[in-house]
């Protein structure tokens, strides 16, 4: 489960060069490589209509909300700002709500990316020829999976839009995925389209053949705007692939059929880390992002100004629910101006964005707050348009929200959710005006109770599980009836496997995981599969990982090993083979050899004794 608060999203280490920004035009750096993951780390920032009864999704019935359900003592605090209930119903379906926005605000400016902008309009007949390219060239139809793989580009939003134009739904992946890790994916999605950025190629190429790909459109860095810049080059092994440029092309003189969606129809496969090493895709359903977008907003009411020219800069990654619900599909909906960053770890190229942007509206987690109020230009800037910004991952730190505001003006408000919840359970309301130490109150039409191991409900001010519905949440996990029935209590709740606290007013502070589970800079990690990975190693007999405090990540993840009689084996063996393996935030960062690992009579691995041992 990819969380907000702990891990509302996070970022992969600095390749060696980085993807500078400077006076609007792209620059790769000249020791760039065109391997798949160098390329990453520098830009990081068919299911067939189906009854309801057939979707392999389905996982409880929802059954309506009462008052009598559990005690709310955060709608007494919502006073006269927030709505206790939202209309989920409020569109007929994502699209609806986004061709409305198009329309509205077809002269805005709705994206911007190094040098390029485009407005609503452009937004509006560009994601209608990628549409109209994947309808009639590529024979998608409504329910067809299409995995999107790219960091922040114009591509993204722009396939987004024509991809769920078109019916179908959208896998995100992960561009850091190693090739295990996208193989699984799309085998598991059953996706057979994938649109990919160019320096994503060479991953794909590694396992294209033991997928179900049939069709690859790769995306370039300028594609989508009117100004091409350099991208990397595309894998020559794949030789049939289609450009993102020229299916727009394509698609301007193809005839588009708009599609009948509702809010029951796939929207998104948003996948999470799986506790037995393989991820889950959640499946999120229109209806579970039209609840989120009008949960959000209803949140931050006095915040938000439809129609008034909000600015947002957009530094995590849209392949995560949290920026493609809120900095994406929230406040597009709204008519915002969205500048794309492709890499939020080149820090002069970020605050030079900064500096041309004036954003009203921020998102991030705590290191990239802590690395902007380090900066020594960014107290430089003018923020008198920022009014709101949000935060999560790890826990955001007091001191950072301080030091924010001391230089901004504007405190940071912590959020929390989860990918199965499309993301946002509760946030800092908009009525607020300091720093809460707290998530803050849950959404309108959405329950939470903590629930003790016995699945009773405590007491205000006891620890218990966080459980949550509503209409954000997922329906279940895509082909996993048995994660499904695990999920969710009784009583449709979805467990959420972290520990909270109410306060009297209904404030809820996340104090402790269920989980072993381990967040690295807001990305979790599990540590099943990164035992999994390391037992493989030639010379690992066997090995537990567990998280330790790190204070730029976070958790760090350290790998205890016990050696295979006669190995002669080194830390950095052991990290150049999960490194093959995994993405970067999963490698362990350190290796402590021993022994024996510690475990109970019955052979289970006691992980609070390899603390004492660290």
């Amino acid at each position: 489960m990819d969380r907000m608060t702990p891990g509302l999203i996070g970022f992969s280490k600095v390749a060696s060069g980085q993807l500078r920004v400077s006076r609007g035009h792209a620059r790769w750096p000249d020791d760039f490589r065109s391997d798949g993951a160098s390329v990453l780390l520098l830009l990081i920032a068919s299911c067939d209509f189906m009854t309801q009864d057939q979707r392999p999704w389905r996982a409880h019935e929802e059954e309506p909300m009462t008052e009598a359900t559990s005690a709310k003592p955060w709608l007494a605090t919502y006073g006269d700002s927030i709505p206790a209930e939202i209309d989920a119903n409020a569109y007929t379906s994502v699209v609806d709500m986004l061709e409305q926005a198009m329309q509205r605000y077809a002269d805005r400016i709705a994206f911007r990316s190094f040098s390029n902008a485009i407005t609503f309009a452009d937004t509006d007949r560009l994601s209608r020829d990628f549409a109209a390219f994947l309808q009639q060239k590529l024979g998608v139809k409504k329910g067809d999976r299409i995995a999107v793989m790219a960091p922040n580009l114009l591509a993204f939003p722009i396939a987004m839009l024509g991809i769920i134009r078109a019916g179908a739904a959208q896998v995100n992946v992960n561009p850091l995925y190693t090739p295990r890790e996208l193989e699984h994916q799309l085998n598991d999605s059953g996706a057979e389209t994938i649109v990919i950025f160019d320096g994503s190629t060479p991953t794909l190429a590694e396992v294209i053949g033991k997928t179900g790909i049939k069709r690859v459109i790769t995306a370039g860095v300028g594609d989508g705007g009117s100004t091409q810049l350099p991208s990397p080059p595309i894998d020559a092994r794949l030789t049939s692939a289609y450009s993102f440029a020229d299916a727009l092309a394509r698609g301007a003189s193809l005839a588009f059929k708009p599609v009948e969606l509702n809010g029951d129809d796939l929207l998104f496969l948003q996948y999470t880390g799986g506790t037995t090493g393989l991820s889950k895709g959640a499946t999120l359903l229109h209806r579970n992002l039209i609840a989120n977008t009008e949960q959000f907003k209803a949140q931050m009411t006095g915040l938000l100004r439809p129609g008034d020219e909000e600015v947002i800069v957009t530094a995590l990654p849209l392949y995560h629910v949290f920026a493609l619900m809120v900095n994406f599909i929230t406040f597009f909906s709204i008519g915002t101006t969205n500048w794309l960053v492709a890499n939020p770890r080149d820090m002069d190229g970020l605050v030079e964005i900064f500096k041309q942007a004036h954003p009203s509206v921020f998102m991030g987690v705590n290191t990239l707050y802590a690395g902007l109020v380090a900066h020594p230009r960014f107290r430089e800037l003018d923020f008198l348009n920022l009014k709101l910004c949000g935060g999560g991952g790890a826990a955001v730190i007091a001191a950072t929200s301080a030091k924010w505001k001391e230089i901004t003006g504007t405190f940071i408000r912590e959020g929390y959710g989860l990918s199965e919840t499309a993301p946002v359970l509760t946030f800092n309301p908009g009525f607020i005006n300091e720093f809460s130490g707290s998530t803050g109150l849950p959404v309108p039409s959405t329950d939470i109770k903590l629930l003790d191991d016995e699945d009773r409900a405590v007491a205000i001010g006891e620890r218990g599980e966080v459980c949550a519905r509503g209409p954000q949440v997922m329906p279940g996990y895509w082909k996993q009836p048995e994660a499904n029935a695990a999920a969710f209590t009784a009583d449709g709740y979805f467990r959420t496997g972290d520990i909270g606290v109410f306060d009297e007013r209904g404030f809820l502070r996340i104090v402790d995981r269920k989980k072993d589970m381990i967040i690295v800079s807001g990305f979790n990690v599990y540590p099943n599969e990164v035992e999994a990975t390391a037992t493989a190693c030639p010379g690992v007999a066997e090995c537990a990982c567990i998280g330790l405090p790190d204070e730029k990540t976070g958790e760090a993840v350290t790998l205890f090993v016990a050696k295979a009689p006669g190995a002669a084996l080194t830390e950095a063996d052991v990290i150049a083979h999960c490194r093959k393996e995994m993405t970067g935030y999963k490698v362990p960062k350190r290796v402590r050899f021993v022994e024996a690992l510690p475990k109970s009579t019955v052979g289970k691995i006691l992980r609070r004794e390899l603390r004492d041992l660290a």
